[in-house]
């Protein structure tokens, strides 16, 4: 009895030591982060959580981590900080490395309870993106295309770039090639033909796994035309702007030639005039007589002419008003 007084005293001593470190670390008064996740691009891994909101006060985060081959806590660089987003070190940039992370939100003395994500493997988690393309160069049958692979390989990684092309028609049958350069063609192609295409990539592993990469955005490009082409065409534009200037000029020579035919038929009809042609459907229409009254009620003009004969001194003495004068009208014939 005497020996167990003392290790039930160390027992309880244990205990309440450990209820004390819990609640030391963790407070039910400050929420969690929320939204952890790792983001990994590329293999440039980060982790990421949503913000910590309070009523007052500055929320500052710790992350630590750990591996599948040492499960042990440790920092990450990333203690008490007030980003919402935590870089991978240098120390966990191997591709094959299974890695546990936990982060939690301090606010002075209280903290909150951890989180943790799950065991994440870059080399089998990570997106892959698009190759970036460095150069088109078009020919008539051909596209040779330039890519940079969108990482750096590593030892035991093989790349392969999978080729989507198409006619941009209507109807867009693609195509699909497979290469392992950086620099490779699309052969048989249409010459003077617009082509589109995407580029994925194929990341294959030593221990045979397959991760593909996103789709690039289309990139379309048109190919030329081919020497022969080209001279063929020449040769069609001249004969037809020869043919043209010999339509012209038979078209010249024969109008020179029927001008009279052709100034006859361009002739206008003759034609009655309208209110002849109305006279003659309906006699009883007072046409006539208006034109008359017309004339009737048109002023004269007065010509007086003077007749002087040789050697007259009548003439002499006219401008003295004895001259003999006849007046007419003049609407009267002067003869």
């Amino acid at each position: 009895m005497p020996c167990r007084a003392p290790l039930l005293s160390l027992l309880l001593f244990l205990l309440l030591g450990s209820l004390r470190a819990s609640g030391a670390e963790s407070s039910p008064h400050l929420p969690a982060p929320k939204d952890v996740m790792v983001y990994s691009y590329n293999f440039r891994s980060s982790l990421r959580w949503s913000p910590v909101k309070v009523d007052r006060g500055l929320v500052l985060y710790t992350v630590h981590f750990k591996t599948g081959a040492f499960n042990q806590w440790d920092e990450m660089n990333c203690t008490r900080i007030t980003q919402t987003e935590c870089s991978f070190p240098w120390s966990l940039k191997e591709r094959r490395w299974t890695v546990v992370l936990r982060v939690r939100a301090e606010l002075g003395q209280v903290t909150s309870d951890w989180v943790e994500t799950d065991p994440f493997v870059a080399e089998r988690n990570t997106t892959i993106g698009p190759p970036k393309v460095n150069s088109v160069t078009e020919s008539s049958d051909s596209l040779l295309i330039s890519v940079t692979p969108p990482f750096g390989s590593e030892a035991g990684d093989f790349l392969q770039y999978h080729v989507s092309y198409w006619e941009n028609t209507t109807s867009t049958t693609k195509k699909v090639i497979k290469t392992s350069s950086t620099l490779f063609k699309i052969k048989s192609l249409k010459e003077w033909t617009l082509y589109c295409f995407e580029i994925q990539v194929e990341l294959m592993t030593h221990s045979d796994l397959h991760l593909f990469g996103l789709q690039s955005i289309p990139e379309c490009y048109r190919t030329k035309i081919s020497e022969a082409t080209r001279a063929g065409y020449i040769v069609l534009i001249f004969v037809l702007v020869l043919l043209f200037v010999n339509l012209v000029a038979v078209g010249l020579f024969l109008l020179w030639r029927h001008h009279k035919t052709i100034k006859y038929w361009s002739r206008p009809p003759l034609e009655i005039p309208s209110h002849f042609e109305e006279y003659l459907k309906d006699p009883s229409m007072p046409v006539l007589e208006v034109l008359d009254n017309y004339a009737e009620d048109d002023p004269h003009d007065s010509l007086s002419v003077v007749f002087c004969g040789e050697g007259s001194q009548a003439c002499g003495s006219s401008l003295d008003g004895q001259a003999h004068s006849h007046t007419i009208s003049s609407d009267s014939e002067v003869t």
